[in-house]
């Protein structure tokens, strides 16, 4: 697992999810991310070894940005007492949709896991394994919002389609499948989460 950042190295990958961002994966080159810095190229190399370091380091800040975003939509639905997996879905689809170029990094290849900061990929996921109150449902369910938004972005669904009700259907389809004890309380807690944290595909949020 990757160090945390130093200070210096944290500002290079703020500002090449930037120009991630604002330009998509085709721009971000450290040639860009030196011009965009106001240095040459090579000062890059002296806090980020490479250009997979830069986009491992920019996943690990999508990663930790999801994991917020569902946190405070899990402890939200807990609060109002609806159901959390619908809670989640939508804070999953509007994080996407607001950050498409960065959601397409974080998703479209194999993980990087072993330049990512410890615990950052647990933390993504803890929200929806604690919600599905176990590991296959909870990867059921990320597979069903990913596929959903990546058509979405893709704008694969027809004119007209209505995508709020599909991810209806989907996820009132899934919330059905959580355990009656779990849905009790919103999804499993802390200790069941940490028995039974996932690995592979559905570990990313």
């Amino acid at each position: 697992m990757a160090e945390r950042l130093a200070p210096r190295a944290r500002q290079i990958v703020q500002a090449a999810r930037e120009l991630l961002e604002q330009e998509g994966a085709e721009a971000l080159t450290m040639r860009r991310l030196a011009e965009r810095l106001g240095i040459r190229a090579p000062s890059l190399y002296k806090h980020l070894p490479d250009k997979a370091a830069v986009e491992a380091a920019v996943i690990a800040t999508g990663l930790e940005d999801v994991a917020a975003a569902l946190e405070a939509a899990l402890a939200a639905a807990r609060s109002a007492g609806t159901e959390p997996l619908a809670a989640l879905a939508a804070a999953y689809r509007a994080f996407a949709l607001a950050h498409p170029h960065l959601y397409r990094l974080m998703t479209g290849q194999p993980l990087p896991r072993d330049r990512l900061p410890a615990g950052v990929e647990a933390r993504a996921a803890a929200p929806l394994l604690q919600a599905a109150g176990n590991q296959d449902l909870a990867r059921a369910a990320w597979a069903f919002a990913h596929g959903m938004v990546q058509l979405e972005l893709a704008r694969r669904f027809p004119p007209g389609a209505d995508l709020h009700a599909a991810w209806q259907e989907g996820i009132t389809a899934l919330q059905g499948r959580v355990p009656a004890r779990d849905a009790a309380m919103g999804g499993a807690g802390p200790a069941d989460a940490s028995r039974r944290r996932p690995s592979g595909p559905a570990r990313r949020a």
